[in-house]
């Protein structure tokens, strides 16, 4: 069940991220991610929170982490009620043939906009003319031909490797912590305040998430990662712990919105969910191996030997994206494409 919940999961991530890309303009694209990601990741320390009231206790007689597994499948369901009010992409449409329910959509949400603002909307943004597509289904082989080829395999190494670093803390920070000489408990209550960073991430970059090119801001995130997860396995001091863990959040909250908008924007609408999802899934291919790794990694050689290894592999980030990735800032998705 754990493996069905994953899968749905899994759908989910990849659908919205290439949803919300089809929907944001050039200029706020980066931010509709961040924003987006903020509001995913309140999830972080609302999980935290019930590891750490839930587990140690057995309410009624239900061990506290069957009860974590229930609260998030009872929240699931609000995903039904939410998802009859969204419109169907234009872009979407477009591709499928279905031109006529896409003017219908953009002509609603364009009446909208212009009765909440009380203004006329502006004229459409004036750039290099770009060919639209013809409509027809894609064929996921295509992102294993120029031009798209050399996109995929930069993702698919960047994918098995920012795994490392993002869920190598994220998933391990009770035990990294624990493994500094604090209880299980406690490590779970610092996990916790560490964790009320992950929604905050967000929005802080998207402060600045339209104003650099994304893959710049990829690297950055993946050297902060890497420095201070280097800084956190030499500490034992608690208070000192819990800035480097938020230090550590904050920069992996920088990676994940980066990565999201970068990988979605990268593919033409016809494989874009597609392709995203044949991407991504090699992260968290590489999250079950690394899983093993780290283990092992943490009784052999403590904290220090960890983050040696979440190091290493933001390096293999740097090089990936920062030489092979495309620059795609203030372009619109038909430019990038083509």
């Amino acid at each position: 069940w754990r493996l069905v919940a994953g899968i749905g999961i899994g759908v989910e991530l990849v659908t919205i991220d290439a949803y919300v890309t089809e929907f944001a303009p050039p200029g706020i694209r980066g931010r509709a991610i961040a924003v987006n990601q903020s509001i995913q990741f309140l999830a972080v320390p609302a999980v935290a929170f019930a590891c750490w009231a839930l587990v140690p206790r057995a309410p009624f007689g239900i061990a506290g982490w069957r009860w974590v597994i229930l609260i998030g499948a009872a929240a699931s369901m609000a995903v039904w009620l939410i998802r009859a009010r969204l419109p169907e992409s234009p872009r979407w449409l477009v591709a499928h043939g279905r031109a006529a329910e896409a003017e219908a959509i953009v002509a609603r949400l364009e009446a909208a906009v212009v009765a909440a603002t009380g203004r006329p909307l502006p004229p459409p943004a004036q750039g290099r003319p770009v060919a639209a597509p013809p409509p027809g289904r894609g064929d996921l082989s295509e992102i294993f031909r120029p031009p798209y080829r050399r996109r995929t395999i930069m993702l698919v190494v960047f994918n098995i490797f920012q795994a490392i670093g993002f869920y190598g803390f994220g998933n391990w920070a009770p035990s990294l912590i624990a493994a500094r000489g604090l209880g299980v408990t406690r490590s779970l209550g610092y996990a916790f305040l560490i964790a009320l960073a992950w929604p905050l991430g967000p929005l802080v970059c998207a402060a600045f998430a339209d104003r650099f090119e994304r893959k710049h801001q990829i690297v950055a995130a993946a050297v902060l990662t890497a420095a201070l997860g280097l800084a956190f396995a030499g500490q034992n001091a608690p208070a000192v712990l819990i800035a480097l863990g938020v230090g550590i959040t904050l920069s992996n909250a920088l990676l994940s919105y980066a990565y999201h908008a970068y990988q979605a924007e990268l593919f033409p609408t016809r494989v874009r969910a597609s392709a995203v999802g044949f991407v991504y899934s090699w992260s968290r291919l590489s999250t079950v191996f690394s899983s093993l790794v780290i283990g092992a990694l943490l009784a052999t050689a403590g904290t220090g030997g960890v983050f040696v290894f979440i190091a290493g592999a933001m390096a293999v980030v740097v090089i990936a994206v920062g030489l092979f990735g495309p620059r795609t800032r203030g372009a619109t998705l038909d430019a990038i494409s083509a």
